[in-house]
């Protein structure tokens, strides 16, 4: 575990969720990362429907816009029940800074059941995370890219098709993640999965949406690029999400051109250009 992306403290209208370093992102100097926007709002989601008790429910389909910059100043998450029914429910959420809206979220859950007897096409990605022991570069994440492997940000600023393999990085402080968060959060990495290039990452998300079938098992969740399109500076990315037991989801991200503020990833994590990860031989693969 590393440090947190808030800490909490007493505000005017109850608890404030408060940035740390964590939740910076490279976009500008007091930028808060779509990773802790997407991960407050899945805590506040999650709360919802821990205070009606549905723990029947599990998550299905989250929806994050981005539609504001959210800087390092306190926040605070709202949580609405839109509808509560027998086998689903949908909640929408909110964060708020300096009493204004900047950045939502849709969160639908579904009760799980039995699956049906027939025999359905299934599209089969099978994404294989980085060997068991491999150390993670700073970021807290592992890149792939097709013909180079596993290794750091600096190994994967080209043009071939990525992957990434995320650590969990707390919500806030003194509070365990949970799945869902850990997913939702890292979700917002789908936008480097797709758009990270040769000359490093030159667009900016929107939104992100993830579906689920099944919460990750384990510390760490890894998304594989799938398909990406892009328009007169409008980028669309897909990608699977999965664990070391297979696939679980697939996210769906789209970008706006950000030429002028491009970010470059070993720049911003400190990384070198060797790119070699550290593989502890006490741990079998």
């Amino acid at each position: 575990m590393t440090s947190a992306f808030f800490r909490t403290e007493p505000g005017r209208t109850g608890a404030e969720l408060v940035p740390q370093t964590e939740a910076l992102s490279g976009w500008g100097v007091d930028h808060l990362r779509g990773l802790a926007i997407s991960s407050a709002l899945a805590r506040a989601a999650e709360r919802a429907v821990a205070d009606i008790g549905r723990t029947d429910l599990q998550p299905v389909r989250w929806t994050l816009d981005l539609y504001r910059p959210a800087r390092r100043r306190p926040c605070t998450t709202s949580a609405t029940i839109v509808r509560e029914g027998k086998r689903l429910c949908l909640i929408d959420t909110v964060l708020h800074q300096d009493g204004g809206p900047v950045a939502r979220a849709s969160a639908l859950f579904l009760a799980p059941s039995e699956s049906p007897p027939g025999a359905v096409w299934s599209g089969g990605a099978r994404p294989e995370p980085p060997p068991l022991g491999a150390s993670m570069t700073q970021g807290h994440r592992l890149y792939f890219s097709e013909g180079s492997g596993w290794g750091d940000a600096a190994r994967a600023q080209n043009d071939a098709r990525k992957q990434v393999w995320h650590d969990p990085i707390p919500v806030v402080e003194g509070e365990p993640i949970t799945p869902f968060q850990l997913t939702a959060g890292i979700a917002d990495v789908v936008n480097v999965v797709a758009n990270l290039g040769s000359n490093g990452l030159e667009f900016i998300n929107a939104d992100i949406t993830l579906a689920l079938v099944r919460l990750p098992l384990g510390t760490a969740v890894g998304f594989s690029a799938t398909d990406r399109i892009e328009h007169a500076g409008i980028s669309v990315g897909t990608a699977v999400a999965f664990d070391r037991t297979g696939v679980f989801g697939t996210a769906t991200v789209s970008a706006l051109a950000n030429t002028h503020r491009a970010v470059d990833l070993p720049a911003f994590f400190g990384t070198t250009a060797d790119g070699e990860i550290g593989i502890d031989p006490s741990v079998g693969n």
